[in-house]
């Protein structure tokens, strides 16, 4: 049987499914506990876990990181939140120095299976300093895996393998998709790493997003049909591992291929995609990569401004449309 629930739904379901498998996991940060998170992503676990496994912390990233850093060194699997993932930058010396690192540095004796949840990116009107997407933050540190799910299902079942893993993951939980729903079959689910999907297929294009973006591209690529083009799209899901296989067979298979990044255009995701494609796949493209992606400013809270700013539906229709003349 499926069940149809939401995207925050599926996070709490997620972490309770392994809280209930393994009693080494634990869940802390600011509001998780008594108030469900401030995205009520964690309601009821505090009632079915206790307060030994499910801890409010003080507003102190660095005392929440350091906290599940020394936890993961001895024996625990801890997940901690961060509200924002723009506060990533009040703790960024523990996670890309210390705990990215660690497991390098004591030649594998020391092993860190730790997750960072965080509320990734914009589209809610919260303004600059909380409605970055930073994906491409921690994509750049060497040591850390990265996940971004844009569905329900693929939340649950890649915090699960998030949660499983031997190395430190951050794990992007999208602000604009918290309400949105989908199907979710009944029993444990556990995903893999590293793995693309491709969620919808055609001829003429592909089209890679990530997160929030997925759904973007999806309808884009319904609109697209409309007018006789027919676009592959492709949900990354995890940036470390790259599902690089996969990108490159529907390079082949299309030809043409978009990227449609929320992070800014400096650095994205999608210039390191680019690149690989440059070098694996030159000849299989029939013209140039293009990037669709948030302009190179801090996000505006004037919502307004900010649809303009990040990639929409229309912007992906057109550009597609444009570069296909």
């Amino acid at each position: 049987m499926a069940e149809l629930i939401t995207y925050r739904e599926a996070v709490a379901r997620a972490l309770a499914q392994e809280m209930e498998r393994d009693d080494t996991v634990y869940l802390i940060g600011e509001d998780v506990a008594a108030a469900g998170g401030v995205f009520k992503t964690t309601p009821g676990l505090l009632e079915r876990f206790g307060e030994r496994r499910v801890r409010d912390t003080p507003i102190s990233e660095e005392a929440i990181i350091g906290a599940v850093m020394g936890a993961a060194m001895n024996g625990l699997r801890p997940v901690a939140e961060i509200m924002f993932s723009d506060f990533l930058a009040t703790c960024w010396d523990l996670v890309a120095n210390q705990i990215a690192k660690t497991r390098y540095m004591t030649d594998g004796q020391v092993a860190l299976p730790l997750v960072i949840r965080t509320a990734n990116g914009g589209g809610v009107r919260f303004g600059a300093q909380h409605s970055q997407s930073l994906e491409n933050w921690a994509m750049s540190v060497p040591g850390l895996k990265v996940v971004a799910p844009s569905t329900p299902r693929d939340v649950i079942a890649l915090m699960a393998a998030s949660v499983r893993d031997p190395d430190p993951v951050i794990f992007f939980e999208h602000k604009g998709l918290f309400a949105s729903r989908g199907e979710v079959p009944d029993g444990e689910l556990v995903g893999r790493l590293g793995e693309a999907s491709v969620v919808r297929s055609g001829s003429d294009a592909t089209i890679l997003a990530l997160a929030a973006m997925v759904p973007k591209a999806l309808q884009a690529a319904h609109e697209l049909s409309a007018r006789g083009i027919e676009a592959t799209v492709v949900d990354l899901r995890c940036l470390v591992p790259l599902d690089t296989r996969t990108i490159l067979s529907t390079v082949a298979e299309t030809g043409r291929v978009f990227t449609v990044e929320e992070n800014p255009r400096l650095c994205g995701w999608g210039a390191e995609v680019v690149s690989i494609i440059a070098e694996e796949a030159f000849y299989d493209l029939d013209s140039p990569v293009v990037r669709i992606t948030t302009d190179h400013i801090p996000l505006p809270a004037s919502d307004i401004l900010e649809d303009a700013t990040i990639p929409s539906v229309a912007r992906i229709v057109d550009t597609v449309i444009r570069s296909l003349d």
